[in-house]
């Protein structure tokens, strides 16, 4: 176990329910030389759920913010983790799904607040409305149960419909679809992916990405203050094409930024190339 100037030896609350602490604790442990704990009884369902009965609290952000917040609310510690993560259609590819995993940081004493993400299209995030249990296999089959969980519920808009979570037997799922279409008004039943970590293997290894990243950014020291954290908040194009010299699509600086003293750097050529492909430039490759 390592030890980070800052965090060695302290308690981290992760403000969890459903097992994050399986992929989140170890990395963190190691790599800050910190004791995680989870909370007893902490309800993190109250700040919003994937199957829509209770609103996420604020965005994705403020939403993981206010689980770490009310983790040190309950425990009086200083320093806390939460995860949240999204899933919406890739905004260039529509019929792809894509999940946002965010893992955030938050340090009362050093005021420091942190936070790693992932973005990936690795996912099983699904829904579908059916009537028959032929289809429902169908469905089962395609997004990888028994070892990804599935929800099944009646289709509605109000909210009030019953639900039922966490299915990973044949058994369940059948009973499940039974109860649903024998109560549903209209002879269908929605079915969906469990997005909750502790069903959702896929999920669950975009969470330890994005732990991943979050101790990357931890390692990153302002040069000015030394506080942890010193990030990209700007990507500038520009890269000068390798046949034209004109500026291309891909990136040519980047620039850092320190949350606490605001110090900023720019750095050149952050992918380690100096020319633009040809094919990346709008004039060689209109």
């Amino acid at each position: 176990m390592t030890k980070h100037s800052l965090f060695g030896d302290r308690v981290g609350v992760l403000a969890t329910m459903h097992q994050k602490e399986r992929v989140i604790a170890p990395l963190l442990e190691r790599e800050l030389g910190i004791k995680v704990v989870v909370p007893e009884n902490f309800d993190t369902d109250t700040f919003g759920t994937f199957t829509r009965e209770i609103k996420r609290t604020g965005d994705q952000l403020q939403a993981a913010k206010l689980k770490a917040q009310k983790a040190l609310e309950l425990t009086g510690e200083t320093l806390a983790f939460a995860s949240e993560g999204t899933f919406a259609p890739h905004p260039a590819f529509p019929y792809i799904s894509r999940n946002r995993e965010i893992v955030v940081l938050i340090d009362t004493i050093n005021e420091i607040e942190i936070v790693g993400q992932e973005f990936s299209t690795d996912t099983n995030f699904s829904h579908k409305t059916i009537q028959t249990i032929e289809e429902v296999f169908e469905f089962a089959q395609k997004v990888g149960f028994p070892e990804h969980g599935l929800v099944v519920m009646e289709p509605s808009d109000e909210g009030k419909q019953e639900i039922i979570k966490g299915i990973i037997t044949e058994k369940q799922l059948i009973e499940a679809v039974e109860l649903i279409l024998a109560q549903s008004r209209n002879g269908k039943v929605q079915i969906e992916t469990d997005m909750r970590a502790l069903y959702n293997p896929t999920r669950m290894k975009n969470i330890e990405k994005a732990t991943r990243d979050l101790i990357q950014k931890i390692k990153q020291i302002c040069p000015k203050c030394s506080c942890p954290g010193f990030d990209v908040v700007q990507r500038k194009k520009g890269l000068p094409c390798e046949w034209c010299n004109l500026p291309s699509s891909m990136t040519l600086l980047e620039i850092y930024q320190c949350k606490k003293c605001s110090f900023n750097q720019e750095i050149l050529f952050p992918d380690g190339i100096e020319k633009a492909d040809p094919a990346q430039c709008m004039y060689c490759n209109p």
